[in-house]
């Protein structure tokens, strides 16, 4: 099908309108004046409108001359983007990238990253999303992100690419006068079984469902990320163990209560991870800036 607008015919206009005559356009554009005449005319024939006011001194276009303008630009844009973004890939730089990241990990050191990203100037378009538990490995094993951040539990093997982030440290916490706090020693499984625990539900979509911070209580209370969870165990919903570098300030503030526990929580390896033979550049760029991060709070 052959239609009468042409980018080229628009880009035409555009220098026109910007310039504000036929002979200032043509110098923008490296051509004479009678071919940008020629482009108009044969527009304004083919779609049998006037696109300028020629009763005027300066180039000024009519209303239909504005209209097919101001909706020409966005088609010079969006191919200017096309064509930018086939370079792009040629070159090595993908068009997307989509992150998943444990919510163990708290989100302002990967904005840093993306802030530090963009003054490269390149047009990816980035996607974070949130997981929990094996969420994350979930995301990466159906293809929903191209970089996982904070994954833990078992390695998947074979198919990907990972890298030790670091290892969280837990602490048992209470909300400010929680009964707990009176508790004689150690608090034991007997003392907390008193009490609801609050418990992070794994995001898994696919794979086996695990459940971070699981007690022995009269109640298990499951909430959606790690950031609810603290917040819960703030208000006295409930108990349970803590990321250490989630809750700097609230245990500083005395907003929730660090105790002694005689039940055994482990420190957790967290990695970023990737799928073997992807290799753009801006998934290598992102690996090498998380594996610098500070996702932890240490100086």
């Amino acid at each position: 099908m052959h239609h009468a607008i042409t980018l080229e015919a628009l880009r035409v206009l555009d220098a026109i309108d910007r310039k504000g005559s036929f002979g200032a356009a043509a110098e923008a554009l490296f051509k004479v004046p009678s071919a940008l005449s020629y482009t108009v005319q044969k527009l304004e024939s083919d779609l049998n409108i006037n696109l300028f006011d020629r009763s005027k001194q300066r180039a000024q276009l009519t209303a239909a001359g504005r209209l097919l303008l101001e909706q020409g630009r966005q088609l010079l844009q969006a191919a200017s983007a096309i064509e930018e973004a086939v370079q792009q890939l040629e070159s090595g730089w993908e068009t997307q990238l989509r992150i998943a990241k444990d919510t163990i990990l708290p989100l302002e050191p990967l904005l840093q990253q993306v802030n530090a990203f963009n003054l490269l100037d390149k047009r990816v378009a980035i996607t974070i999303n949130e997981e929990v538990l094996g969420g994350t490995w979930d995301a990466l094993i159906a293809e929903r992100c191209d970089l996982a951040l904070g994954a833990s539990g078992d390695l998947p093997k074979g198919i990907f690419e990972y890298r030790l982030i670091g290892e969280v440290e837990f602490v048992f916490a209470v909300a400010r006068g929680h009964p707990l706090c009176l508790h004689k020693g150690p608090v034991d499984a007997a003392a907390i079984q008193a009490f609801p625990t609050i418990v992070v539900a794994d995001s898994s979509l696919s794979s086996p469902a695990r459940s971070s911070g699981l007690l022995e209580s009269r109640q298990i209370i499951r909430v959606a990320h790690a950031p609810a969870k603290i917040q819960a165990q703030m208000m006295g919903v409930g108990v349970g163990f803590l990321p250490i570098h989630l809750i700097k300030r609230e245990l500083e503030d005395g907003d929730l209560i660090a105790l002694d526990c005689s039940v055994p929580r482990p420190d957790i390896p967290l990695y970023l991870a990737w799928r073997k033979g992807n290799k753009g550049k801006a998934l290598a760029w992102f690996v090498e800036a998380c594996l610098a991060a500070n996702w932890f709070g240490k100086h």
